[in-house]
């Protein structure tokens, strides 16, 4: 039997980070406000159950974008062998990929195609298996799939695996500039690891904001201690955060590690009309960049 199911996969932004802590094991205790934005990847799965004799079990990935690392050691092949080994499955796999999210960009762009292929894999062959226990095995294969199978906004904690739903983000429209330098994760929290103190973002304020639909107050307080590292390591992050908060924007802050830095605007004509203007600037040489929406 052939199953065939699309699913998109969206990116993320952090309103707030913070480190709180270090585990025995190495992994940071976080304290993040999490959200979807419409920027997304789309995956197509065909499922061949039970799989052709000799194959294996094939897992097939086709990214037209070329972006994708190629062999098994993607996530999203890793994701579908994780959930054949876990449940006995014994199926082809082909999996189409188109991809639009900046790879590397503190975006979740890997974590939410895994995310996806978890839940397409669920869907065609184990509709009992629930999101929470789907969210118990994605964390294995990382700290931010289980928010993207979440989705929505949420608080993070932990190592970013226990999430509480939090009220939608208001309106808006999200500028993202993606700039040509990129930012390694593992780097960015060993130097931070090597400060003696750092200013913490007040996400409990953020989260009353969300409560009282106050974008103007979510925006204040959107803060990211990471960005003390990779901030002071890529100097571009700053200059294109000055030049949206003159263009208007009520807040410009990186996410996650970096290093994609999101402008967030009260209208989408005011954010085009930034973005465009920014694309005229020098600055703009070798960046990426989106208008988006929170996804509610």
């Amino acid at each position: 039997m052939i199953k065939t199911v699309t699913r998109d996969a969206f990116a993320k932004i952090n309103l707030g980070l913070d480190v709180t802590g270090l585990r025995e094991d190495g992994y940071h205790l976080l304290r993040m406000i999490m959200q979807q934005i419409d920027l997304h990847d789309t995956l197509t799965f065909t499922v061949k159950e039970p799989a052709d004799p000799g194959s294996g079990g094939a897992i097939v990935l086709c990214d037209e974008s070329g972006l994708t690392p190629a062999g098994g050691d993607n996530l999203i092949c890793r994701a579908v062998r994780m959930m054949k080994e876990t449940y006995d499955l014994c199926a082809d796999v082909e999996i189409r990929l188109t991809k639009r999210i900046p790879m590397a960009a503190g975006l979740a762009g890997g974590s939410t195609d895994a995310a996806a292929a978890f839940c397409a894999v669920r869907d065609l062959l184990l509709p009992e298996v629930t999101d929470r226990e789907l969210m118990q095995l994605a964390v294995k294969l990382g700290a931010d799939i289980p928010y993207c199978i979440a989705g929505g906004t949420r608080l993070a904690e932990g190592i970013g695996e226990i999430l509480t739903p939090l009220p939608p983000m208001p309106e808006c429209a999200i500028v993202l500039v993606k700039p040509e330098a990129g930012a390694s994760t593992a780097q960015v929290y060993r130097a931070l690891d090597a400060l003696e103190s750092y200013p913490h973002p007040d996400i409990d304020g953020q989260i009353e904001a969300l409560a009282a639909g106050d974008l103007g107050g979510l925006a204040r307080r959107c803060e990211n201690v990471l960005e003390i590292i990779t901030g002071g390591s890529l100097p571009i992050i700053g200059r294109i955060e000055d030049y949206f908060i003159n263009a208007g924007a009520l807040a410009s802050r990186m996410s996650g590690s970096g290093p994609t830095v999101y402008s967030i605007f009260e209208t989408e004509q005011m954010a085009e009309v930034a973005r465009g203007a920014f694309l005229q600037t020098e600055m703009a040489a070798g960046c990426r960049t989106f208008v988006c929406r929170p996804v509610r």
